[in-house]
């Protein structure tokens, strides 16, 4: 039985029919958790993700992306985050026995681990993938940190310069050779830290999400224009690194500040196309169509707006792309890069 999220009532308030209901999807950013109280949907499993990628649009796979869940409660630490590999993984293969519809959800699947422990983390890398049953693809270890009180910083607490420390990156070396992929989470004063990382790592795809988290809270308030500068130069020379590909989406988050979660209503597609297209635009522009690829940051972008009203905002922003530039943003660059099946 599907657990509706805290907002559900508000979201009701905008509904959209799905455009272009053919065009295969690949949604390369989202989470599974349960008993998250702090978050919009504090359940959030296979019911539902279903109920958000069967509203209408035709999302044939879906890759999971860490979020801190079902860690193992024992054992050493390095290997607790296994537990999330495990319990997604579980996941995935009830979806891929085709009972629950076409989708396959989590058919790649990213977790994380503790790049600090250098060559070490060796050990967890290698559990992960065993756990992972062939369908773990990379690691994510955030950097988005802040030195503003009033930005949240991830989770795990980095701390400014993770990604130039030596163990980080002696533990990034181990990737490589396992055909790893990484997953870039920082803020958009951090890009430069990735650009960095890119260079010294030319044989690790790093794939950066949800453009690199561009601010708008706390000391960032009222700052867009300014902000967007900042972040177009850094997004730029960041796409002169021919391992990195970009995520698009993830950019209605409350610390984003565009306050759809404030709002009477819920945007609808016109209305998120309109607030965030330069975004999209400029990325779409510096890293061309085959190294981006949408994503939903599904639930978490759902406390500002629905599944359904999202795809087709990035079906407005893509409205004038080509056909085959269509394929690879909705689609196959996500496929390519995680290495997954062609839809059916």
């Amino acid at each position: 039985m599907t657990t509706r999220s805290k907002n559900h009532e508000w979201l009701a308030l905008t509904t959209e029919e799905p455009l272009e209901p053919a065009l295969p999807i690949c949604d390369p950013h989202h989470h599974l958790w349960d008993r998250q109280p702090a978050r919009v949907a504090p359940r959030y499993l296979l019911d539902e993700i279903l109920d958000d990628t069967g509203a209408g649009h035709n999302v044939v796979s879906t890759v999971f992306i860490e979020c801190g869940a079902m860690f193992k409660p024992g054992g050493p630490e390095a290997l607790r985050p296994v537990g999330e590999t495990e319990f997604v993984n579980g996941v995935a293969a009830m979806s891929a026995s085709g009972l629950y519809g076409k989708t396959r959800v989590a058919a790649g699947i990213v977790g994380t681990a503790d790049l600090r422990l250098g060559k070490a983390v060796g050990d967890v890398l290698d559990a992960q993938i065993a756990a992972g049953g062939r369908r773990f693809r990379g690691i994510r270890r955030a950097c988005a940190w802040d030195p503003d009180p009033n930005v949240p910083n991830h989770r795990t607490e980095p701390g400014p310069k993770l990604f130039e420390r030596d163990d980080f990156r002696a533990g990034f070396a181990q990737l490589a050779p396992r055909r790893l992929t990484f997953e870039a989470w920082c803020y958009h004063r951090q890009i430069p830290e990735v650009t960095a990382l890119a260079r010294a790592f030319p044989d690790t795809t790093i794939i950066l999400d949800h453009f690199g988290g561009p601010l708008g809270i706390g000391a960032y308030a009222g700052t867009a224009d300014d902000v967007f500068a900042e972040w177009r130069t850094s997004i730029t020379e960041l796409a002169t690194c021919p391992n990195v590909v970009a995520k698009l989406g993830g950019i209605n988050m409350e610390m984003n500040g565009f306050g759809w979660h404030e709002k009477p209503r819920p945007p609808s597609s016109q209305e998120l196309a309109d607030a965030t297209r330069r975004y999209y635009d400029v990325t779409i522009e510096t890293f061309g169509a085959d190294r981006c690829m949408f994503e939903s940051n599904f639930p978490v972008d759902k406390a500002s707006c629905s599944y359904t009203v999202l795809w087709n905002a990035f079906k407005r922003i893509a409205s004038g792309c080509s056909a085959a530039e269509k394929a690879a943003l909705f689609h196959d660059t996500a496929a390519r890069v995680y290495r997954l099946q062609a839809p059916a």
